[in-house]
């Protein structure tokens, strides 16, 4: 009998949807979280479902909301009381200058990328335990050297990176915590000014965007080797050593 599972935030589109299917391929049953995006989520339900029976199960939140991640949570263990994996990937990316940022916006950014992920873990970790289980979070390399016009963001991720540290030591070997730090893997949905994408690519040593590829192949080694333990790797095809 199969006993993997893993609870992901976000997982409807994106870098979470190929999560889900990289985890579902190998062997574990999926619980994703999604906020509005209710006909992706539904799709891909269908799609593991399809491959096997009862696989997937999907739930609907508001992480800006607080009682969202009770609400998670108390979905998660009607179905199961042991978790192997949490993987804490939605996030909000809101541009927020300093001369316009507002005080709704640090709530927002800080709810959903640090609060959300707090609370959730600390809600899960019995069920965590019992599953020997890991927690990996989606951080970013501009923890490191900001990004600009994205303070409050930046702020958030670093405090989800120190999150990330903490409970790793806290939990001294009973659960597992790493994080991963993506650098240019997509573009926005939103477009983004041709000229701003050459810039950022310059700025890569390996001179061209990363793939989801790249950050499930990550989650996989996470997952597999259990001796890595409160480390954050970066995925950014050396994006971070340019200062």
């Amino acid at each position: 009998m199969n006993n993997k599972s893993v609870l992901i935030t976000g997982g409807a589109h994106r870098i979470g949807a190929a999560i889900c299917h990289t985890l579902h391929n190998s062997g574990f049953t999926v619980y994703m979280h999604y906020g509005q995006s209710h006909d992706a989520a539904k799709k891909l339900q269908q799609q593991l479902n399809t491959i096997r029976a009862d696989s997937c199960f999907i739930f609907s939140a508001d992480l800006s909301d607080p009682a969202a991640t009770q609400n998670i949570s108390e979905w998660l263990l009607s179905h199961t009381q042991q978790l192997t994996l949490l993987v804490n990937n939605a996030s909000c990316f809101d541009a927020t200058p300093w001369e316009q940022a507002t005080a709704q916006q640090w709530s927002n950014l800080f709810s959903i990328n640090t609060q959300s992920p707090f609370f959730l873990s600390q809600s899960l970790l019995p069920a965590l335990k019992k599953g020997k289980g890991q927690v990996i979070n989606l951080i970013d390399i501009h923890v490191e050297r900001g990004l600009q016009n994205h303070p409050i963001y930046c702020a958030s991720k670093a405090a989800l990176k120190s999150l990330t540290l903490s409970l790793a030591k806290d939990m001294k070997g009973d659960i597992r915590c790493n994080g991963i730090s993506p650098g240019a893997i997509l573009w926005p949905d939103h477009d983004t000014d041709t000229q701003v994408q050459q810039e950022i690519l310059q700025k890569i040593p390996m001179g061209h965007l990363g793939g989801v590829d790249n950050i499930t192949e990550t989650v996989s080694f996470l997952v597999n080797n259990d001796y890595v333990n409160g480390q954050i790797i970066n995925v950014d095809g050396g994006r971070t050593l340019h200062s």
